[in-house]
């Protein structure tokens, strides 16, 4: 038997919704810890707290860890960390999440109960989508984006790099030879229907969703 310790770096709400899925999916073949660099307790939901030099001091035949915190540039620089110390990602992957044909999901995803990928979905590094929300066919989502609860992302959609989309979004279908694409970290705000590609770090709200740093 391997004895494994699984981390779920990010002690805060977030994380605390992401443990029961990691252990509904590693199942009892490993211990469970937060990592978290600034807690001030040591016990969470009954599983201890360490920070990250605690949980690489820990002695344990294997270790992986999932990265359950909001700020996708904090997600990129935590898994350089942990690829510096030879320490490797989990995909997680809800009980009750959707995934289609042909897809590709890059390390570090992490899809919330009730959401769905469908088919032929190209998707980066870092991706966290929360619950209810999808990404359709056909789409392109770059490094470290996020989707908070309830996110529609409709078909042939170029999400690019640290973009964040808020809750209950919606962006409209593009077309393959003309797909609707969402700039380098830029940021769809909460209920935005989005109409029209949106440029890199702009800030969209609205419906139709409008730029608010172009006013």
């Amino acid at each position: 038997m391997i004895n494994k310790l699984v981390g779920v770096y990010g002690a805060s709400g977030f994380g605390r919704e992401v443990m029961p899925i990691v252990k509904q999916q590693v199942g009892n073949q490993a211990t469970f810890v937060f990592i978290d660099d600034g807690a001030q307790d040591n016990e969470l939901n009954g599983f201890s707290i360490l920070n990250f030099e605690q949980f690489l001091n820990e002695n344990y035949d294997a270790k992986e860890v999932v990265i359950a915190i909001a700020d996708s540039k904090i997600r990129e620089k935590l898994a350089e960390k942990l690829r510096l110390n030879d320490i490797g990602q989990l995909n997680v992957f809800a009980a009750n999440s959707v995934t289609l044909d042909a897809n590709e999901i890059g390390d570090g995803a992490v899809l919330c109960p009730f959401t769905m990928v469908t088919s032929n979905v190209k998707i980066g590094k870092g991706f966290h989508a929360n619950i209810y929300s999808y990404v359709a066919h056909d789409c392109v989502i770059g490094d470290y984006v996020t989707f908070a609860p309830n996110v529609m992302c409709n078909g042939n959609v170029n999400i690019h790099d640290h973009a964040y989309i808020g809750t209950g979004a919606i962006i409209k279908q593009g077309t393959p030879d003309k797909p609707l694409i969402i700039g380098q970290g830029a940021v769809v705000g909460m209920g935005a229907v989005v109409t029209k590609s949106v440029k890199a770090g702009d800030v969209v709200f609205g419906v139709p969703a409008k730029s608010i740093k172009r006013g």
